[in-house]
């Protein structure tokens, strides 16, 4: 039997719990194939299942954590139609969810908890739960796109999508922050990005945000978003900032704007008042369906588009990855090399 190496979480609500272990690599069973991972990605989400602060289903009680992935197929089971040995994969974030609305059950299939997640040598996946790495993309880069790429994909286009000439307010530069920012302007929007870093605006500015407030010169930046928009204010807002940034997102909305809540990041009471004299359209948003996956890879192939990483470490350094997502200094996403 094969043995390889894994990070589990012997207390999935305990970060400090983070170790890594050697486990058996077992045979893909029916429709089952196994993944030789390469490259995985964190996500503010996978600290906040180590807190504890995550609504998920009921953790297990070991799990091996994050979501995000890429790498390629080393076997495959009996009746595998879709995959063969040595084609390049993601899994989807929600293993159930494949098209159409998210149901109530989805919420157990997710990966990094409650079921195992990627930070490991090899995972079995049920060939459903894959989808084909752009060809342009490294594993690396393919190991962004599962949660964050597939948020803001999902809130600027399954919705009511952006359109060309409109303007989008994106808070941050945290890796659905710099997707949104890089598909706004894809679909020829313009862009306003916020951060409390000049350096990180910078960033945001070669990225393409035609705009971009510095959240703390500007404290009441939903005044200034209005004052760049010439008081009509933006179309779409990506929210994803946390307690207290809502009700300023809603005010930095034109008539008819769409504001799109990503996860469990935003929280706080707000005055619906705004809402309802603007006609706002408020949008839950928790990742997106393998079709949407698919459609999104189909529009970064054509587009060419990169992922934005900010950091790489290596496998065994994991537990420092993790270290430097809790810092809040990076641009894009964190990954690791398997």
């Amino acid at each position: 039997m094969k043995r390889a190496n894994r990070f589990l979480l012997s207390r999935p609500t305990d970060l400090g719990s983070l170790a890594l272990e050697e486990f058996t690599v077992g045979e893909p069973g029916r429709g089952e194939v196994l993944v030789r991972m390469r490259a995985a990605s964190l996500n503010f989400r996978d600290l906040l299942l180590t807190s504890g602060a995550y609504p998920a289903a009921a953790l297990p009680e070991q799990l091996v954590p994050l979501s995000d992935g890429a790498g390629e197929i080393v076997a495959v089971g009996e009746g595998v139609t879709r995959w063969r040995i040595g084609d390049r994969v993601c899994g989807i974030f929600t293993q159930s969810w494949l098209a159409g609305q998210r149901r109530p059950i989805d919420g157990s299939q997710e990966l990094g908890g409650p079921i195992d997640g990627v930070l490991t040598e090899f995972r079995i996946f049920n060939e459903q739960g894959l989808v084909a790495v752009p060809e342009h993309l490294s594993f690396e880069e393919a190991a962004t796109l599962p949660c964050a790429a597939v948020t803001a994909w999902n809130a600027l286009f399954c919705g009511r999508p952006v359109r060309a000439g409109e303007t989008v307010l994106t808070l941050g530069t945290g890796g659905v922050s710099c997707f949104a920012l890089q598909f706004a302007k894809m679909a020829g929007a313009h862009v306003i990005a916020t951060s409390s870093s000049d350096e990180k605006l910078d960033r945001a500015r070669a990225l393409g945000a035609s705009e971009t407030v510095n959240y703390k010169t500007h404290p009441e930046w939903q005044d200034e978003v209005r004052r760049l928009t010439d008081g009509r204010g933006v179309d779409h807002v990506v929210e994803v900032g946390g307690p207290g940034t809502l009700q300023r997102s809603l005010t930095s909305l034109a008539m008819n704007g769409q504001a799109h809540l990503i996860g469990v990041l935003t929280q706080g009471d707000i005055n619906p008042l705004a809402i309802l004299s603007a006609t706002i359209n408020v949008r839950g948003i928790l990742v997106g369906s393998r079709d949407m996956f698919e459609d999104m890879n189909r529009a970064i192939v054509h587009h060419r588009l990169q992922p934005v990483i900010d950091s790489t470490y290596a496998f065994e350094d994991a537990p420092v990855a993790y270290r430097s997502l809790q810092n809040a200094g990076h641009v894009g996403k964190i990954v690791i090399t398997i």
